[in-house]
């Protein structure tokens, strides 16, 4: 228990302090990273949708047993951005910088799937 409460607090103290910044820097990744934005309902859309999984991080960390159900979700949203991440550069349509959030995501998958296996007998 106390292995998955470790790995979904972390994933959601890390994530709010990677996408809260994000509010302010649509500008500047259109600058370190073109082309600009085009779409910032998309690109706000975004930023929000990964901040609310954040918080949903840190509530299943408060009872991993409870919020077992939830890890399957959070799994899923670490791997499929992180699978993406690894064939888009691979194709050559996304910078370095972004893979490497793809790879910690993918990291974070990994260890929720742990924290999930860890839990199985919890309840």
């Amino acid at each position: 228990m106390r292995f998955a409460r470790n790995v979904f607090r972390f994933a959601g103290w890390y994530g709010l302090a990677v996408m809260v910044p994000m509010f302010f820097l649509e500008e500047r990744i259109g600058l370190d990273l073109p082309p600009p934005i085009t779409h910032p309902e998309f690109y706000y859309g975004f930023v929000s949708v990964t901040l609310a999984w954040q918080v949903a991080y840190l509530v299943i960390a408060q009872d991993p047993a409870r919020f077992r159900p939830i890890m399957i979700p959070a799994i899923l949203e670490k791997t499929i951005f992180g699978a993406a991440a690894v064939v888009l550069y691979l194709q050559g349509r996304i910078a370095a910088p972004i893979l490497a959030g793809g790879v910690a995501d993918l990291l974070l998958g990994v260890l929720f799937a742990m924290a999930y296996w860890k839990t199985r007998d919890a309840r």
